[in-house]
């Protein structure tokens, strides 16, 4: 039945439905399937929380709406997903204003199946749209210059149509037709991550239940690393392993090895895997939309010195880091103790980020707050309990061609860090030794 609509939004404060975490007992990673004799993740639960957590940060953030075409944010308010294949399309939108509940204007008949399968959203607010498609819908502006008048009409419906709108990502045209109407077109992305930053008890057990499959993907890769596979084949191997376990997004994986290692290309080919190489591999990938990074270093058959030197550097850089995870500190004291450029390699922090970095984990691989020594120390945060990091640390090999590359997924408990990403990496993992 479509839910009733009242000329009042639906307003639940975080504090209500995010109930005490009993952080003295393990994060559960349950089967993927729901059952009558224990309670896992509960859905209704997570959407009030994630549109509360909306609600708050857009009320203090001088907007009066927040207008989405992240795929990301879009599911975050509405709690809707219509597959991967529209997250470049910009043709889904959402709309949320201060004093109304959650608008998705949806591709096809996707519309017609939130009204039919989406009982938590108004029945009048999921709606049929279709934008530019990236131009593919051609250079005419009505499709544009319709949804706007659409939208302006509902944020004066809803008294918020002198008040700024915040927008996430948009085409151009769009942005265009908006200001066309007087409409005061502001960054809303920062007031959606803000709002993405802390998880409740739901988004906690999807990722460690995420990051479950990758453990076991990772058991299955030491078997297979042996000479003479390719780096290719590891990728179908593993994410074919991924959607037999569950997944919803196999986004990407790093699959990287020998003279490849350093400096890291961030992609995979056909190479060869070869005896003595040095190999590693970030998954990236999600389960109901909440996702994974996750790197691992193996060395095939057996290592040498100064592979197992960078392995160690890089391990005691990621210990560092995440020992310095306490809700209250500022995000540029972890960014401190992280290596600088010139120690891995390279001539400045611009070149060398993304090696050596923090970053928020969720429905987005890269959310808030976002940890380096290129942005942390001119622009830091303090870390709040909830919060989900992926820490990454990499380390080149003195032989000019290995490096290792680990990354641990941090859930930041009341007391400190807990890590989640379980596969074993204190030490340098040797595949099929010789």
């Amino acid at each position: 039945m479509a839910k009733k609509k009242t000329n009042e939004p639906t307003i639940v404060r975080p504090d209500d439905i995010d109930p005490q975490h009993r952080w003295d007992r393990p994060l559960q990673a349950p089967g993927h399937t729901q059952v009558d004799f224990e309670e896992r993740v509960n859905f209704r639960r997570l959407h009030d929380y994630r549109l509360a957590r909306t609600r708050a940060a857009l009320a203090h953030s001088g907007l009066g709406a927040l207008l989405c075409f992240d795929q990301h944010n879009i599911r975050y308010i509405t709690s809707t997903v219509i597959g991967e294949w529209a997250r470049d399309k910009l043709t889904r939108y959402a709309l949320l204003t201060g004093n109304g509940d959650p608008y998705i204007w949806d591709f096809g008949s996707a519309a017609k199946h939130h009204r039919l399968h989406a009982p938590w959203l108004h029945h009048d607010h999921c709606r049929a749209g279709l934008l530019g498609l990236r131009g593919a819908t051609g250079a005419d502006i009505t499709l544009f210059r319709d949804a706007a008048r659409e939208i302006k009409a509902i944020l004066d419906a809803e008294g918020v149509g002198t008040m700024p709108i915040g927008l996430d990502v948009v085409e151009p045209p769009m942005m265009f037709e908006l200001q066309k109407l007087g409409i005061d077109v502001r960054d809303g992305q920062q007031t959606l991550l803000q709002a993405r930053e802390v998880k409740n008890i739901d988004e906690l057990t999807l990722l460690n239940m995420a990051s479950a499959m990758v453990d076991g993907v990772y058991h299955d890769i030491a078997e297979a690393l042996k000479p003479g596979i390719k780096e290719s084949e590891i990728v179908a191997l593993a994410t074919a392993r991924l959607y037999t376990m569950g997944s919803d997004c196999v986004e990407s994986i790093n699959s990287i090895s020998g003279e490849r290692c350093n400096p890291h290309p961030h992609n995979f080919t056909d190479r060869l895997i070869r005896p003595g190489d040095q190999a590693f591999f970030d998954v990236i990938q999600s389960f109901t939309g909440y996702r994974t990074c996750y790197y691992r270093t193996f060395n095939v058959g057996r290592a040498t010195a100064a592979q197992r030197t960078s392995y160690r550097k890089a391990r005691e850089w990621m210990d560092r880091a995440i020992d310095l995870l306490k809700p209250g500190v500022s995000s540029d004291k972890i960014a401190r103790s992280l290596p600088k450029a010139e120690e891995i390699g390279f001539s400045s922090e611009m070149e060398a980020f993304g090696l050596n970095f923090c970053h928020g984990l969720g429905l987005g691989l890269h959310e808030r707050p976002l940890i380096s020594r290129l942005t942390s120390l001119k622009e830091p945060i303090e870390l709040k309990a909830g919060m989900v990091f992926a820490v990454e640390t990499y380390c080149p090999a003195t032989d000019g061609i290995s490096a290792a590359r680990i990354e641990e997924e941090v859930i930041l408990t009341p007391s400190g860090p807990k890590i989640i990403s379980l596969y074993p990496a204190d030490e340098l993992p040797i595949a099929n030794p010789y």
